[in-house]
């Protein structure tokens, strides 16, 4: 197979005060016409900055040696001018978040119109015509009527539909896609990974995949690279390396998969939280007077309890009312129907009493990036909530800090670092360890493992269970990765559009589910 883009002893560093790091040691690929290589490896492996490096994208503190040859014509050292003709139009790009890569600013056909004036000189309704196409293509459904949207518009699903069209724009011969489907549901996932591969085959481009997660390789790729530190460490087609892996790292890596089962409920485990008939509906309102004229219907009535010790998975597609059912548990957002923790009726308390119970009921958000201030640093970060609730007052608060980081696996050695020194995995350990330092009763896990490499939630997984069993905790996990929630859970809901469509015992429910739609979701993680 001839190929189209071929990677020759490429190495990249970067300068920063003074220093050079190199991040790419001597990488060597090749990507061939109507073929799927995928670039494996976890986090700071080098993977994207390999990628990147094949039209210069990496910026001034980057120094670049080696070969990248498109069609035999040098990239590295090549003129601007000549790259730019190539970016996004025979070299096209789709990155891992959507919401941050499209302009919140422009509307969809505004955004996919600039890219096909700037490469073909298209405009007018040719313009139109050929953005209603890509939109069909991509399978947006009614495109005439998303075209005036704004990104913020649109589900996560649909912003990855239309960033793949705008990458499909200009008819590209390699397509590079960064962890495109990471943020999305299995669904949503499974329905991506099937269009690219359809779209491969009927553009015959070549397909650069980055991931992180094998089972997305399996199913998508011809060739895989897998990449640590800067090196790519073992070749092949992917039949061979799933089949006989060499490297240890690559069976690491096949073998970091969430398993085993929570402990089980200790007998008569208290009951923490119950629900009856809980209900969530946003009106909608419009005119001078804002009359209601209908209802956001995010969550229908939903009776749920959990005992101390125990895990409620919760799953279901973006939209379905997963995160908004926990929020009203926590009464953070209005709701209607009962919510009891420990027997008591937070409906009858006032704002002053549930300040006191919120050190019994903590969150861990997704993105720990986002939910950790960067002007804090971790030992602030942790004992903030132990000032505000005047918890352990008697105590010295390093202490209590070095303490609790030992818990979830940090060095104490490291309390003064600010989030951005920490890694992915270590910024989630210091969100749990917020969490925990007040010892709470309930902690509500909103896809806590999602944003992590394979290894990586592997160990947080683990940190989570040990954590519930040594001090009681019951959990309400929210995810769309079935293979941790069922590594998690006792008991199960399945979320859609507001309803809950199952409920059970979690073992039960994947052994034998009993709707169609948590079929469909199990099927797609296969």
């Amino acid at each position: 197979m001839t190929a189209i883009l071929e990677v020759k002893g490429l190495r990249v560093s970067f300068r920063q005060d003074g220093k050079e790091t190199e991040a790419v040691k001597g990488v060597s690929f090749a990507v061939g016409r109507g073929e799927t290589v995928a670039l494996v490896g976890e986090s700071g492996s080098g993977k994207s900055v390999s990628a990147l490096s094949t039209v210069s994208l990496l910026g001034d503190s980057a120094t670049v040696t080696g070969s990248v040859l498109y069609n035999g014509e040098e990239m590295v050292g090549a003129d601007e001018k000549h790259l730019m003709k190539l970016r996004g139009n025979d070299i096209s790009f789709i990155f891992q978040e959507p919401m941050t890569s499209l302009n919140p600013l422009h509307t969809i056909e505004k955004q996919l119109s600039e890219s096909l004036a700037l490469h073909q000189g298209l405009v007018g309704q040719a313009a139109r015509d050929r953005i209603l196409e890509l939109l069909i293509k991509v399978g947006i459904r009614d495109p005439e009527t998303r075209l005036g949207a704004y990104p913020h518009e649109l589900s996560g699903g649909q912003r990855q539909r239309v960033m793949i069209a705008m990458a499909l724009a200009n008819k590209p011969e390699i397509l590079i896609a960064d962890e495109p489907t990471t943020a999305l549901d299995v669904t949503i996932q499974a329905q991506i990974l099937e269009l690219l591969a359809e779209l491969k085959e009927s553009e015959g481009m070549g397909l650069l995949f980055i991931t992180h997660d094998l089972a997305i390789v399996r199913r998508i790729a011809d060739r895989v690279c897998v990449m640590k530190d800067g090196e790519i460490v073992e070749s092949g087609p992917a039949e061979d390396i799933f089949a006989n892996p060499q490297h240890p790292y690559t069976q690491k890596l096949l073998a970091a998969e969430p398993s085993g089962q929570p402990a089980a409920v200790p007998e008569g485990a208290e009951e923490l939280v119950r629900t009856s008939d809980l209900k969530v509906w946003f009106p909608i309102q419009k005119g001078l007077l804002k009359r209601t004229v209908g209802h956001v219907k995010a969550v229908n009535p939903t009776s749920i309890s959990v005992r101390a010790g125990e895990t409620l998975g919760i799953v279901g597609e973006s939209g379905s009312g997963k995160t908004t059912l926990a929020l009203a548990i926590m009464r953070l957002i209005a709701s209607e129907g009962e919510v009891r923790f420990r027997g008591d009726d937070l409906r009858q308390w006032s704002t002053r009493d549930l300040r006191r119970l919120r050190k019994d009921m903590q969150i861990v958000f997704q993105d720990p990036f986002g939910s950790l201030s960067p002007r804090m640093t971790c030992a602030q970060i942790i004992s903030e909530g132990l000032a505000i609730h005047k918890v352990d007052q008697h105590r010295n608060t390093r202490e209590l800090v070095a303490e609790v980081m030992l818990e979830v696996g940090l060095d104490p050695a490291a309390m003064d670092r600010y989030p951005h020194e920490f890694s992915g995995g270590q910024r989630q350990r210091i969100a749990i360890a917020r969490a925990m330092v007040l010892r709470p009763r309930l902690v509500v896990l909103d896809e806590p493992t999602s944003a992590l490499d394979m290894t990586v939630q592997v160990q947080i997984v683990d940190l989570l269970r040990d954590l519930q069993t040594r001090y009681g905790l019951a959990y309400l996990f929210i995810s769309h990765d079935l293979n941790v929630v069922r590594a998690m859970s006792h008991k199960m809901i399945v979320m859609k559009q507001g309803d809950v469509v199952e409920a059970g015992e979690a073992d039960a429910l994947f052994e034998n589910p009993r709707e169609e739609y948590t079929r469909q979701l199990l099927a797609a993680t296969r």
